[in-house]
């Protein structure tokens, strides 16, 4: 065996043990697996997208993680495509680095930008030619509808192809892995429209699942414990050159959900640093929100008008953008700066509008300690008592529960067969329906796309179950309401109301040994003296809850 020291907590003398047979354990922490388990803990990913950087690694084809039969693309075709991406990029690093790319590399020095970080990042040149990159790789040997859905070669109306990125440069886009899936491609020439070209969504590549640059930077991130996000791809070089590793951007667009989860494999504290223009403004509050809502902890750089994190970095220096990171608001302080700088809370009518304002932004913060503690934030800065306001946000945070009704109506393929049996049977067998209820509880149903719905039943358990169908319909929204009657069209029940029930506890169960699991391994990696009565614990509630999954399947 093989003695190191441990990847996954600090120590001086090495406690982590390797098998030659290719498993691993520490001593120290505890954490142990196989090779799998390893690229899991080390690379923050889950166990498919293990099984497949490893099998990319080693050219072993494994068609069935990449989406089952639903998928459109094989993953020979995927396969294929990260090898277009990877020719591509060579070419484009050919042209910047000959005579054509002269022009180009003397932007990007002038810029700021040193040879260093352009390799760094892989900056390249497509040059004017309509054809150069569709020759170039048509010669490599990929066949033309490979070259097309790959996004980098176009078909024009008379059926020419034409390469997609002429005159700009390039700038690749990576998995957080490190696999070229896509390009950006920003103007070289004064009044070039459009100013930046991407690439379109293809079977390698979502937009909104991507975050710019986080191949480089996710070891800083997970290291610092934080991220610094930006929007643009030189808002995310000038910090990195600067010294600044722990950074990442949006790729341009708008903040996703996917980007925000992708992000929590290696932190929960963003700070937001966009440009001071307004939209940049409106992206920090919509993101804010976002990332709130998703248990982030959330800072925002205030940088002075007209500037980025690009533009400031070149006319202050990188330590100064440090200074402004080091001096970053909390997300809760900067919306009220904010709305109190847009009212004047002086004049009562001034002071309704703010409070009105900052009820809807606290009505949206998920911990109910953070909600109160703003509250008494609101309450100083508006000169208003306390109570009022916290009873204020209460009132206003019950009125946005969220319901079936809002964002995004789920049809029936989103509800699980137990859900919908127990919704079926609130119409059909309203006191089958009540029955089960009773042994329901509010953890039983939180998490489930029929929460809105079935917590009102469960608030309708003392009325009598042949007036149940009727009010219940009365008390929910229209979405609401249309879902029920979808279910309760169906001439069967979907399941029967008992054996819903018993599912549901058991899906229960499942949620709770996954997130203890989580917990376990996320305090594996500290690594501390201060975990491993925690995790005793925690090893203690997984065998509880084991015990109670069989005996709910005995």
């Amino acid at each position: 065996n093989y003695l190191a020291l441990c990847p996954f907590h600090k120590e001086r003398s090495p406690s982590f043990n390797i098998n030659p047979e290719g498993f691993f354990h520490c001593f120290g922490c505890g954490v142990g697996g196989d090779v799998f388990k390893f690229l899991e803990l080390s690379e923050k990913i889950g166990f498919q997208d293990a099984v497949r950087q490893l099998a990319q690694r080693f050219g072993v084809s494994i068609p069935e993680l990449e989406g089952g039969p639903g998928d459109p693309a094989t993953a020979a075709e995927r396969e294929s495509l990260l090898k277009v991406h990877e020719n591509a990029e060579r070419y484009f690093q050919e042209q910047l680095a000959g005579q054509a790319g002269t022009r180009t590399r003397q932007q990007l020095h002038d810029r700021g930008l040193n040879d260093q970080t352009i390799e760094m990042l892989g900056l390249g040149y497509a040059p004017p030619t309509r054809e150069g990159l569709t020759k170039y790789l048509h010669q490599k040997g990929f066949p033309m509808p490979l070259l097309l859905t790959s996004g980098l070669v176009a078909e024009r109306n008379a059926g020419a192809c034409v390469d997609r990125f002429r005159n700009r440069l390039t700038i690749p886009i990576c998995r957080d892995s490190g696999a070229i899936i896509a390009f950006g491609g920003r103007a070289v020439d004064n009044g070039q429209q459009p100013k930046y070209v991407n690439s379109p969504e293809t079977p390698i590549y979502t937009k909104g699942r991507t975050l710019y640059g986080l191949h480089l930077t996710k070891s800083a991130i997970r290291q610092d414990g934080y991220a610094v996000l930006v929007e643009g791809y030189f808002d995310f070089a000038q910090p990195l050159q600067a010294g600044i590793k722990a950074v990442a951007a949006t790729c341009g667009t708008a903040l996703t959900l996917q980007q925000c989860k992708l992000l929590r494999r290696f932190t929960d504290k963003v700070i937001l640093s966009f440009d001071s223009d307004t939209a940049g403004q409106t992206a920090v509050l919509r993101s804010g929100e976002m990332l709130m809502g998703e248990g982030f902890q959330v800072n925002v750089v205030v940088l002075p008008t007209g500037e980025d994190p690009d533009t400031f970095i070149r006319a202050f220096g990188g330590a100064s953008y440090k200074e402004k990171l080091c001096t970053s608001q909390k997300y809760l302080e900067f919306l009220l700066d904010r709305g109190e700088a847009e009212h004047d809370i002086n004049r009562d009518e001034g002071r309704r509008a703010f409070l009105n304002q900052m009820l809807t932004v606290a009505a949206r913060i998920p911990d109910t300690a953070q909600r109160d503690q703003f509250a008494d934030r609101l309450a100083h800065r508006a000169r208003v008592m306390q109570e009022v306001v916290r009873t204020e946000i209460r009132k206003a945070a019950v009125e946005r529960r969220p319901t079936l009704g809002e964002h995004e109506l789920p049809g029936q393929g989103q509800l699980r067969t137990a859900e919908k049996g127990l919704i079926w049977a609130l119409i059909h067998e309203p006191e089958s329906a009540q029955s089960v209820l009773l042994e329901l509880d509010a953890d039983d149903i939180n998490g489930l796309a029929s929460a809105p719905i079935l917590n009102v039943a469960r608030a309708l358990l003392e009325w009598p179950s042949n007036d149940l169908p009727k009010t219940l319909r009365e008390r929910l929204d229209k979405g609401e309401t249309a879902i029920v009657e979808t279910v309760a069209a169906e001439p069967t029940a979907p399941a029967p109301a008992a054996e819903c029930g018993q599912a549901l506890k058991k899906l229960r169960y499942e949620r709770e040994r996954a997130a203890v699991q989580e917990e376990i391994d996320r305090l594996q990696e500290l690594g501390d003296k201060d975990s491993s009565a925690r995790i005793d614990t925690l090893l203690k509630q997984t065998g509880e809850l084991v015990q109670r999954l069989e005996a709910l399947n005995a």
